[in-house]
């Protein structure tokens, strides 16, 4: 008997236990999942004029390195910056940005590599200005923790 007692208890503490489980999944799922980490080395592929990922977190205080491919077959570039820097690149006819590491200009079919230390928390864009190329989309997002 006491072995029948030991089995539904086992049964008991499985069903609470995947209840526990099916609940914090639900949670998780209702907030977007979990967490991003942030990391120190970030691709960002260029593909029909999108950013994929639109979304990236990085760390506070270290270097990143941020490779940017582009696979379309005409020119982009990334502008990473707060609303001011955007506001200024939307206004500007600024075709080339060298020596800028936030601001990468990546010809057709071409890979480019910058690092950038992020300061301070927050979060940043980046942004391709190219004519029409914001307006369609080329839009993402740097979470900074």
């Amino acid at each position: 008997m006491s072995r029948n007692r030991a089995r539904v208890g086992m049964a008991a503490g499985l069903v609470v236990l995947m209840f526990e489980l099916g609940a914090m999944a639900v949670a998780l799922a209702a907030r977007g999942g979990p967490e991003p980490s942030a990391s120190t080395a970030i691709e960002i592929d260029i593909h029909y004029s999108h950013f994929e990922p639109a979304a990236i977190t990085v760390p506070v205080g270290v270097p990143v390195t941020i490779t940017i491919r582009n696979n379309d077959p005409i020119d982009h570039e990334w502008i990473l910056g707060d609303d001011a820097v955007q506001a200024f690149h939307r206004a500007s006819a600024e075709p080339l940005h060298p020596g800028v590491p936030t601001e990468v200009v990546v010809p057709a079919g071409q890979t480019r590599v910058t690092t950038v230390t992020f300061e301070a928390t927050g979060t940043l864009q980046y942004i391709c200005h190219l004519p029409g190329h914001e307006a369609y989309g080329m839009v993402g997002t740097v979470s900074i923790r």
